[in-house]
């Protein structure tokens, strides 16, 4: 039979893999928007500058910057909420580590306990085994 504190271990293990996923997750958004304003960045330029890329006009740039724009709001949007969730199971996990460590604390004692009355029985046992002292008597 599995004790408590090793199901939890294990279901703290699961969710700081999932914890881990979620942080991914989160990079990985902040990669795409961090790419989405470079581009956002250099449309701009090419629009200030006036000189548009070999078969662009500045009508496709423009179209461009806006739909790049329409995008990095939407992940910007996505990572803050992948951040709100990567907060939230970190929370999740913390809190579960510690159930954690107050069931295997819970388990040590109960160990030490058994221990402790079997090493305490085993003196008694050895007591009775032992011949008693005659008691005096006085007469």
């Amino acid at each position: 039979m599995t004790s408590r504190a090793g199901k939890l271990c294990r279901i703290v293990s699961l969710m700081k893999l999932q914890l881990r996923l979620s942080e991914w997750q989160l990079a990985q958004l902040r990669q795409q928007e961090q790419t989405m304003q470079d581009e956002q960045a250099w449309l701009v330029e090419m629009l200030n500058e006036g000189k548009a890329p070999a078969g662009s006009s500045s009508e496709s740039i423009a179209r461009r910057l806006n739909k790049t724009s329409v995008s990095a709001r939407a992940v910007k949007k996505r990572a803050a909420m992948q951040l709100d969730k990567v907060r939230s199971e970190n929370r999740r996990v913390r809190r579960l580590e510690d159930v954690a460590r107050a069931a295997l604390a819970d388990k040590l004692r109960d160990a030490e306990k058994r221990s402790l009355e079997d090493v305490t029985g085993t003196h008694a046992a050895v007591r009775d085994l032992m011949p008693r002292p005659a008691s005096r008597i006085k007469t």
